[in-house]
């Protein structure tokens, strides 16, 4: 069975090697803005409040896993929520290191919160395109596995034992795929993972996967999930966060490109493998969503694997 979640994440190629140690104490807030960067933050202990643009402000608390797969503007503080125009926006000063750990809010004494926080790196030069198809924020708390490896990425974050940084990148990535993967008890907002956990939806999803060559419709995919045309067009949309053919072409796109940037077939063979019955309605297409003609795109990723 083609499993839509791996595919994506397989294509994504996500890495884990930048992150830090975060403590805070008293009254404290700072403001990031480090937009398109994946960012991911795990709470070691204690708590500390999270106000993501765009979503209501969330208390984090010991053993939460929090993802964004597209960093938008977000403020992190104590427990009180602080308006982003009042957050501290420059980072901290040397002043504020601590043990290894970067210290906001009073620096002496026990923290009341402690946490790891990071960009991700996804190597693929599809990442936007791919990320699209993800939720804007994962936030996962409960879920047994995503604590044992929570407990494991805080063990290793603070002993100096050799390989310390190589063991906390692929923690990381296991972390991130295993929470993308987590939705039972997951406040994830629209997007494929959310699709997934609808069962009807994910027969849908699954059978876009499974055959993207095939013409598809709504009124036919509205059948594979066993529901109206309607009510699956806004259970869809509602779900996923895009409709259900903007979401087939926004897999076709990924896989074109990967195609091509293997050289696994000329434009005339990935438009067919893609679903489409012609290499000009291909080249028209792939062009209006990348932004160049398909053969353009081939020649210039193979130049840059070349540089």
């Amino acid at each position: 069975m083609v499993d839509p979640l791996a595919e994506v994440v397989t294509l994504l190629r996500p890495g884990a090697p930048f992150s830090k140690i975060v403590s805070g104490a008293g009254h404290w807030s700072v403001r990031r803005t480090e937009y398109g960067q994946p960012f991911f933050c795990v709470i070691l202990e204690g708590s500390s409040c999270l106000a993501v643009d765009g979503h209501e402000p969330m208390v984090l608390q010991e053993g939460d896993f929090v993802l964004i797969p597209s960093a938008q503007g977000f403020t992190m503080s104590d427990v009180a929520p602080v308006a982003p125009d009042r957050a501290d926006r420059s980072p901290p000063s040397e002043t504020c290191l601590l043990r290894g750990e970067i210290r906001h809010g009073t620096q002496s004494g026990p923290p009341d919160v402690r946490f790891l926080v990071g960009h991700c790196v996804l190597g693929s030069p599809d990442a936007a395109l791919l990320v699209s198809l993800l939720p804007q924020l994962v936030h996962v708390r409960g879920e047994k596995r995503l604590s044992t490896l929570v407990q494991l990425v805080g063990e290793e974050s603070r002993q100096l034992r050799p390989a310390r940084d190589v063991i906390l990148a692929r923690l990381l990535e296991v972390l991130f795929i295993e929470a993308l993967r987590s939705t039972a008890g997951t406040a994830a907002s629209p997007g494929l993972v959310r699709g997934l956990a609808d069962v009807r939806l994910a027969v849908a999803i699954r059978r876009m996967h499974e055959s993207p060559a095939k013409p598809w419709t709504v009124v036919q995919l509205a059948k594979e999930a066993a529901l109206s045309r309607s009510a699956f067009f806004e259970r869809f949309s509602r779900t996923v966060g895009v409709a259900p053919m903007e979401y087939l072409l926004a897999w076709r796109m990924a896989m074109a490109k990967n195609l091509l940037r293997r050289k696994l077939g000329g434009v005339a063979e990935v438009a067919e493998r893609v679903g489409y019955s012609s290499a000009s309605t291909f080249n028209v297409a792939f062009t209006r969503h990348v932004g160049l003609p398909p053969a353009r795109y081939a020649r210039e990723q193979m130049e840059l694997e070349r540089a």
